[in-house]
């Protein structure tokens, strides 16, 4: 080893020191001493400064690789790279901390300057005291470090706790959790990350839930998986869970009532796949799932709603996928939604950061990071209520996010109850409800047998002794006193290591207690993770240096159906549980353990705080001090009637863990939320009998038609006119529908008709659209095909000539295909462009204008003959609108962004005070009530379309935000609004098959392309016809990206080119049986 000593001295530094996998994490720092009796130390610099800043879980393997080299060259040689290799992933954690530091700093200055300007924006309407009141305190309480007053917390006093009382409401609730391996029984936990605690947990909240008063079915929606890789269950579309609450009698309980997992197919459906690759295949989920609750919402109408739908109480999202896929069900359904995040993006984000082992383009490739922040994004902008389980989830996690600001929160949350206008500016509350626990495993016992002596089982049989108990026993030389329990894997960040110091440097603690290990399940210490592996060798190396055989057990495997043995082996020890990891996000290890009875000590960061608060029954210590660890173990365990109070607390108070008691906050939580769901009715009084006929006139037409194809022997067609023939059947129900018929006239295209149908419409009330209602398929053409400065290209009126071509030379379904027409252009100029191209409008059921934010029928006008946007549908995405603070906010930040240092615009004149030089203006004749339309005039200053965004949730503004037209306008339009929400909204208000919908793209479009791509609709891609669209100003550098969005390949998409340039109609005509057939393959 000659000239290679002071690797080796390094190296030997690095292993004494227990390596990186024992450093503590979040330790504040400590001045570093690198001089050794006055001389510079190169070996203690080394390890100080440079090994205790890595992270590099292999290094211990590659030393023992080191050591087994005999060759003294190649040793030498691997030493000196295992330096290099420590050096080089210091500079690079170096880096990657400099670019987050510089990252988090100007996410600080963007977060207050967003809270600067809703500040100045809503100071205009208030008085100069209610300024003082609203916006003064919070400011001054943060500006100071303090919180704001005590009027500022929530008043949950006034909220009526749910009951028995609310026994006749019978709600629908849906869950929604959609990776992992779900099933009710015999759960798969720890198979893989995805099957872990979330799955118990919403298994048992659905079970949970269905007992409760007021509840008569909860739906679990999940993956259906039909693959050979996992069990049949998977597969099984529907499974039971419970059938209601216990102590209801055979006639409460209902056909339909109880609680059920809902498998619906999307993605592969012959493969698993984990979470990170299910992100393309959401709107697969969300159609399924549209389709089972228009099922579900009829037939529990049908049994309990006196032939009303009935529409769910409540959509709740677990997790970022099942988040984004509630946001988009609670937009088509327009019912409250609430969200339980249980691990979020950014916090993940920023851990991985902190390893410096991943630049972040590394960790969005490997987790798809960014496609699940823009999920929890999207979730927090359709949220009424978020639930968490700890405060700290609260300040430290969704604190975050753009979308929750928990000053600004509060601000508006005091507004409103001031009822002062907020300008459309909106944050989710958030809510913390403890995770409930099922107890049933613990037995109830009196207090003598709990504190009984293990003395009384010594000598009796073997039997008599659960088998942990003598696994863990036997490490011990005294089993009889008291055991410290720790139960956790051997993660770093678990802190076991300073939970053995502690107990190894405390002498008194050591001679009165034992001190019990359990960590997770082990056959080779070398084959374990870096991690997990240096934790264990490092406790093993402390066993040894404080000498601690005899007095410490670490046995290597334990079920999960021992747990609650080894609980009652620490209580019958009269002993306490420890949790003393550096920070836990709630700690349910705390809850299972005082409800065996066992008194807690635990970290003082995250969640046991709350329990501590809520069960009384421990003592909290920080988990860097060993000295405040042993002190808090030693003072439990020595001093009885310490340890009695806290068991007895813990025993009291463990019932605010329960299930039923976690169900009865929730609904109390989720019943002060904003209630709302579809207010449409199919019918008016004033149309009932008119509904009936139009009704009729179709059922009848399709008869006709089917008559037309249908013989009996061949010899006798059978016409609708058989079944009509006055000697076939009752006299008065003939007679009846005679004059039905004589009633209905056949609707006839063109202005005269639609004057006819417009006299019947009052005050804008939409009448039956029977010619959409009786459509089995759905041609939905929203092609964006524009010139360069935004107007509609005359291509246009070529591809919409040639799609009604092709869809009408197939005769077994002309008869019964319609057509919708989606486009960012406002209805007048839609109206006079199909006008220029010969195109009549009365050939289109339904227009989709100003990209979604209005939907027309043209079979319905009003009284002057105009058309008229659908009123429901208005009322269904004005949630959450409010133009007049977009307005103002949009023109600021593309203003200001452009003309860094220049005055922000005047607000009497935002709308309108654009001068020559400025590159945006206001565009009034493309906007409407529900749409704000600006002209983009210089593209080159144009922000991205997530930038915008993210600047306007940090405002507490929610919309839907798109560039359009060929880059040459931006619409803001409502957040429940967009034309693939307006293709759902078909789906939902007129029961149209949307399996049967063919949508009409070309390669590139608006903004919003991506959305009308995926979904279990038909999509059928025009080639070569849209020359340029809008996509390259949606997304800016290290965003998700467009796979993340759209699956690459479906057998639900096809493809049509264009010949020179045209589109023809047996291209389209192909393309639709090739799309129909791969389908239904």
């Amino acid at each position: 080893m000659a000239g290679n000593e002071w690797i080796n001295g390094y190296l030997e530094a690095i292993l004494d020191s227990g390596g990186a996998g024992t450093i503590e994490e979040n330790k504040a720092p400590v001045p570093v001493n690198v001089t050794d009796g006055g001389h510079f130390n190169p070996t203690r610099y080394f390890v100080e400064e440079v090994v205790t800043g890595v992270d590099e879980t292999d290094l211990h393997r590659t030393w023992i690789k080191v050591v087994a080299t005999r060759n003294t060259r190649e040793r030498s040689s691997r030493l000196e790279n295992m330096c290099w290799r420590i050096w080089h992933l210091t500079r690079k954690k170096k880096q990657l901390e400099c670019e987050d530091h510089q990252r988090l700093a100007n996410r600080k200055w963007e977060r207050e300057q967003g809270l600067k300007d809703v500040t100045e924006d809503m100071s205009e309407d208030l008085s100069e005291g209610e300024k003082a009141d609203v916006l003064g305190e919070p400011m001054a309480a943060a500006a100071a470090g303090g919180s704001p007053k005590k009027k500022f917390q929530r008043n949950v006093s006034n909220l009526e706790v749910w009951s028995d009382s609310n026994k006749e409401k019978k709600l629908y609730i849906i869950l929604i959790s959609l990776h992992g391996l779900v099933r009710g029984e015999n759960m798969e936990l720890g198979r893989d990350s995805d099957t872990g605690g979330q799955i118990k947990y919403v298994v048992e909240l659905a079970k949970a839930l269905a007992r409760m008063p007021g509840v008569y079915r909860v739906d679990l929606f999940t993956r259906q998986i039909s693959s050979p890789e996992v069990d049949w269950s998977y597969g099984e579309p529907t499974e039971m869970l419970s059938t209601g609450p216990e102590d209801a009698d055979c006639m409460e309980l209902g056909e339909s009532s109880g609680a059920y997992i809902i498998r619906i197919p999307f993605g592969s459906r012959d493969k698993y796949m984990r979470k990170e690759l299910l992100w393309p295949h959401i709107q697969e989920f969300v159609d399924g799932a549209l389709a089972h609750i228009l099922n579900m919402s009829k037939v529990l109408g049908e049994q309990i709603g006196e032939g009303h739908p009935i529409w769910p109480y409540v959509i709740h999202g677990h997790y970022a996928d099942a988040g984004d896929s509630a946001a988009l069900l609670s937009g088509a359904l327009n019912v409250p939604m609430v969200l339980t995040g249980h691990s979020l993006g950014r916090n993940k984000l920023e851990q991985l950061i902190k390893q410096g082992r991943q630049s972040e383009e590394d960790i969005n490739s490997t987790y798809k990071i960014m496609r699940r922040i823009e999920a929890e994004e999207l979730s927090l902008d359709a949220a009424e209520l978020v639930i968490t389980s700890t405060k700290q989830e609260i300040d430290e996690q969704w604190g975050l996010y753009d979308g929750f600001d928990v000053k600004l929160e509060k601000v508006l949350r005091a507004r409103a109850r001031r009822g002062v206008n907020c300008h459309g500016r909106f944050m989710p509350r958030m809510a913390v409800i403890t995770p409930g626990m099922d107890f049933s495993n613990v037995v109830d016992q009196d207090e003598s047998e709990a504190e009984g002596e293990l003395a009384s089982l010594e000598g009796s049989s073997p039997r008599a002794v659960p088998q942990i108990w003598s696994e863990v026993m036997r490490f011990l030389t005294n089993p009889h006193k008291p055991m410290i329990l720790a139960l956790s894997r051997p993660d770093p960040k678990k802190n076991i290591t300073t939970l053995v110091k502690a107990f190894g440097e405390c002498r008194p603690l050591r001679e009165l207690a034992n001190l019990t290990l359990i960590m997770g399940n082990r056959d080779d210490i070398d084959e374990m993770s870096g991690g997990n592996a240096s934790v264990l060798t490092t406790v093993l190396k402390l066993v040894d240096k404080y000498d601690l055989y005899g007095q410490v057990a670490y046995p290597k495997h334990h079920k999960q159906c021992d747990v609650p043995e080894i609980y009652r082996l620490a209580a019958k020890t009269k002993g306490v549980f420890i949790n003393p990891a550096l920070v836990e996000p709630f700690g349910l290890t705390l809850i299972e353990a005082a409800a065996h009875g066992l008194p807690m000590v635990a970290t003082k960061n995250g969640g046991p705080v709350d329990i501590n608060r809520a069960l009384n029954n421990g003592l909290l210590i920080d988990p860097h001090d060993q000295q405040a660890i042993a002190s808090a173990l030693l003072k439990l365990v020595s001093e009885k009637n310490l340890w009695h109070e806290c068991r007895k607390n813990g025993w009291k108070n463990i019932h605010l863990f329960s299930w039923p008691e976690h169900c009865r906050t929730y609904l109390t939580t989720v019943a002060a939320c904003r209630m709302r769901h579809p207010q449409w009715q199919t019918d008016t009084p004033a149309d009932d009998f008119s509904s009936l006929e139009e009704s009729l006139s179709d059922s009848l037409k399709d008869v006709q038609d089917m008559s037309l194809r249908l013989s009996i022997d061949g010899d006798k067609l059978m016409s609708i006119n058989d079944s009509l023939d006055p000697a076939a059947g009752d006299p008065e129900v003939n007679e009846h529908v005679k004059k039905l018929l004589s009633r209905i006239q056949k609707p006839e295209r063109g202005p005269n008709q639609d004057s006819e149908v417009g006299n019947k419409a009052v005050d804008n009330v939409p009448g039956k659209y029977p010619m959409l209602r009786r459509r089995r398929r759905l041609i939905f053409i929203a092609v964006d095909c524009y010139n360069s400065d935004g107007s509609p290209d005359k291509k246009l009126i070529k591809i919409i000539q040639e799609t009604f071509r092709a869809v009408n030379s197939v005769s077994q379904t002309a008869k019964f295909s319609g057509f919708a027409l989606s486009t960012a252009m406002p209805i007048s100029e839609l109206t006079a462009f199909l006008k220029s191209g010969n195109v009549n409008i009365n050939d289109f059921d339904a227009l989709v204008c100003s990209s979604g934010s209005e939907v027309y029928y043209p079979g319905t006008r009003n009284q002057d003959g105009k058309l008229y946007p659908d009123p429901d549908y208005v009322s269904h995405i004005d949630y959450r609108w409010g133009s007049d603070g977009l307005k103002k906010t949009i023109l600021q930040l593309m203003i200001n962004s452009s003309n860094e240092g220049e005055e922000k615009l005047s607000s009497s004149n935002s709308n309108s005070s654009s001068s020559s030089s400025n590159f945006i203006e206001h565009d009034n004749q493309s906007s409407n009530s529900h749409c704000v339309s600006y002209r983009i005039k210089d593209l080159s200053k144009a922000k991205k379309v997530d930038d915008l965004r993210r600047k306007l949730r940090m405002r507490g503004l929610r919309c839907h935000l798109m560039y359009c037209r060929n880059s040459t306008r931006m619409q803001a339009i409502p957040l429940l609004a967009s034309r693939a929400q307006a293709l759902r909204y078909l789906f939902v208000r007129w029961r149209l098959n949307v399996a049967n919908m063919y949508v009409v793209l070309g390669e590139t479009g608006d903004t919003d392309y991506e959305e009308l791509i995926s979904g279990t609709h038909k999509t059928l891609i025009m080639k070569g016809v849209v020359e340029k669209g809008s996509e390259d100003l949606l997304r800016t550098v290290g965003s998700y990206l467009k796979a993340d969005i759209v699956p690459e390949e479906s057998p639900l998409v096809t493809y049509a080119t264009a010949a020179t340039g045209e589109i023809k109609a047996e291209a389209i005509a192909e393309a639709l049986k090739h799309v129909s057939r791969s389908s239904a393959a």
